[in-house]
């Protein structure tokens, strides 16, 4: 169905005035070195807990190299444009805090902060603009600025294989282990602050069970 879905916008392509369908920008091929290089400088200079095979890593992306030693990705790891990947600083642990299973891919604007741990197993796709967070930022103190405060001791994130969440989704755990069942779909702008089970379609704000659309095989 994607393959005809795919035939039938290429048949709308206006040719060119020499008759031919206009082909990918040459151009193009420049961006791509760019991302090549600059997931092997990566490789190769930034200490990371785990580097697999096949990673790419768009140029744009925010990795800092101290936080490096606390994020380990999987082989076939893909971070689209501008992406974001934060640890807590002054966290006295060294275990990796963001973990990418093999095959995740992350879309463009998508930002994963952890202080304690946030994993994705492996083949999760997240939509472009998704937040993965573990903590947060503390405000009790009214007399001390929000940004002066520090961040709370949050809790855990699991994001189980195959999940799917959906443009503009956040997942958010205050304290204890969050839970996103595999082969569950998070709808757009959902906000999920609780654990569901595998194979859930959740959405909304906060985000709520809809329906489970297959049952766990034993």
């Amino acid at each position: 169905m994607l393959r005809s879905r795919l035939n039938e916008e290429e048949a709308t392509i206006p040719p060119a005035s020499d008759g031919r369908v206009p082909g990918a920008d040459p151009l193009s091929c420049v961006g791509r070195v760019r991302v090549r290089l600059f997931t092997e400088w990566l490789r190769h200079v930034y200490p990371f807990a785990r580097f697999g095979d096949k990673v790419s890593i768009h140029y744009s992306c925010d990795i800092g190299r101290q936080v490096a030693p606390r994020i380990d990705l999987g082989s076939g790891v893909f971070l689209g444009r501008d992406v974001w990947l934060n640890v807590v600083a002054g966290v006295p642990c060294s275990a990796p805090a963001i973990i990418l299973g093999d095959g995740c891919r992350i879309g463009r604007r998508c930002v994963i902060s952890a202080r304690n741990r946030v994993c994705l197993e492996p083949d999760v796709l997240l939509a472009p603009s998704v937040l993965i967070m573990d903590h947060n930022h503390a405000y009790s103190d009214p007399n001390l600025p929000i940004h002066a405060q520090g961040t709370t001791t949050g809790g855990k994130i699991v994001i189980g294989r195959n999940c799917w969440l959906g443009y503009g989704a956040v997942v958010l755990c205050g304290k204890g282990e969050l839970v996103l069942g595999r082969n569950s779909i998070v709808g757009a702008n959902a906000v999920v602050t609780q654990s569901f089970p595998p194979f859930s379609i959740v959405a909304g704000n906060p985000a709520k069970l809809i329906r489970q659309y297959a049952t766990v095989q034993q």
